[in-house]
């Protein structure tokens, strides 16, 4: 087996930071390649990350020449988010592109200038509007940090619960973002492989939502 694929919950870090080392994804993940025998060989290698406070799909490698495959071809695959954010689009889709770039105190935004910045393109549809939320099935073409929620909070459609980004209010439990189908081509056979989960139930309680086919 090269890769592993989980469905990561809201509110585990992917790999360590500063103030957390073992509440991560890539730490739980290497004690399960370990078998619980710290003197094993096995290891797991980063290929990406998501946010946080965002749940979903999250790919690891275990090996180095599969995580360079997956990394050198990431921009090639397909990678769908849901998202239910503030408001009502003008369209029932469209896409979003700027150049985004980060601050010193690590808040990203979109520049003009594509010198200054790195070029992101955000596809979206609207699944359901209901009471001034709308959920959204989003395609990203590039993924740069951040890159969904920025995009919608300039928009003027930040998604709930996004505290650096939107607003805080009370009574969203969650960030709504969750990457729910990811396609990649097996690192070795070049097949394609597609990953995929439901959308959480929590965001389809937020706009009452049932049946995809009947909206």
């Amino acid at each position: 087996m090269d890769i592993l694929v989980v469905d990561k919950i809201n509110g585990l870090l992917t790999i360590g930071a500063e103030r957390e080392r073992q509440k991560t994804a890539y730490f739980h993940l290497t004690d399960y390649v370990k078998k619980g025998n710290i003197r094993s060989k096995n290891r797991i290698f980063i290929v990406h990350r998501l946010d946080k406070d965002t749940s979903g799909i999250l790919v690891f490698a275990k090996n180095e020449q599969a995580k360079r495959y997956l990394q050198d071809n990431w921009q090639e695959f397909s990678k769908k988010y849901v998202a239910v954010i503030y408001g009502k689009l003008p369209n029932r889709e469209g896409e979003i592109t700027s150049y985004l770039v980060e601050n010193t105190a690590h808040r990203v935004y979109s520049v003009n200038d594509p010198k200054k910045g790195k070029f992101a393109k955000t596809g979206y549809k609207v699944l359901k509007f209901h009471r001034n939320l709308s959920l959204l099935e989003i395609k990203l073409h590039t993924g740069r940090k951040n890159q969904i929620r920025v995009h919608f909070s300039e928009m003027g459609h930040a998604v709930v619960g996004d505290k650096m980004y939107g607003e805080k209010k009370k009574e969203i439990k969650r960030l709504g973002l969750h990457s729910f189908s990811l396609s990649i081509l097996h690192p070795y056979t070049k097949k394609e492989m597609i990953f995929q989960t439901e959308i959480p139930l929590y965001f389809k309680s937020l706009v009452n939502y049932h049946d995809t086919k009947s909206q």
